[in-house]
């Protein structure tokens, strides 16, 4: 590989697998006149869906006067992680999404996110970084979302929600909504199943799952 070479900008996904390849036909849109690239720390592949992998360390020699790379790893834990990492070591953060997400009025997103295509953010939404939002997700009007929030593909978060840091809500579950005097909130760290129907409050650090979705455990 050629690192003399020193390009203006370069571009990466860090993780080379599940969510990044979902990704990265529209990544390759946002940056068709840079060079593109995945970061793995696996080591076990080199190419994937015709992109360069690198791990971390060879993505810092790679010659460039700025650096910009987006965390497609669905884990909010992992992603909190790495994000200290890139800061760490002067990356810029870079938020992906495509032309078909629907974002409409009064609406406020933090640095570092990912969106896939089909996601709908409607209006009064305040969201932090480093959100991931799945195709077909969705998020209606007065919610208010914190930093390292997932969602996988099909939630439907309806309105007058809170969701706290590092929170996983898992595919096609759907969050009933609160209203104005009192949201729903789910609290921070707690993962939501896979199709779980959450009608009420969530504590902290809690996993839930069902319909109605019941605590089952703590997630520490």
């Amino acid at each position: 590989m050629n690192v003399n070479k020193k390009l203006n900008s370069i571009y990466a996904l860090y993780g080379a697998s599940g969510a990044a390849a979902g990704i990265m036909p529209f990544a390759k849109q946002l940056c068709r006149k840079h060079k593109i690239y995945f970061i793995d720390d696996d080591n076990s592949k080199t190419s994937f869906l015709g992109v360069n992998v690198v791990n971390f360390k060879e993505f810092l020699k790679l010659k460039a006067k700025k650096k910009f790379v987006s965390i497609t790893i669905s884990s909010p834990n992992i992603r909190k992680k790495l994000s200290k990492k890139l800061k760490k070591n002067n990356i810029l953060n870079w938020s992906v999404f495509p032309k078909n997400f629907i974002k409409m009025q009064n609406v406020s997103i933090g640095k570092g996110f990912v969106i896939s295509p089909f996601v709908t953010l409607t209006s009064n939404i305040v969201i932090g970084s480093y959100f991931h939002a799945n195709l077909y997700s969705y998020v209606e009007h007065d919610c208010i979302i914190g930093n390292f929030v997932t969602f996988a593909p099909g939630v439907k978060c309806n309105g007058n929600v809170i969701i706290e840091d590092n929170v996983h809500v898992g595919s096609g579950a759907v969050i009933l909504n609160g209203t104005p005097k009192k949201p729903l909130t789910i609290g921070k760290g707690s993962i939501i199943g896979a199709g779980a129907i959450v009608t009420k409050s969530v504590p902290p650090f809690s996993v839930m799952v069902g319909n109605p979705a019941k605590k089952i455990k703590n997630t520490k």
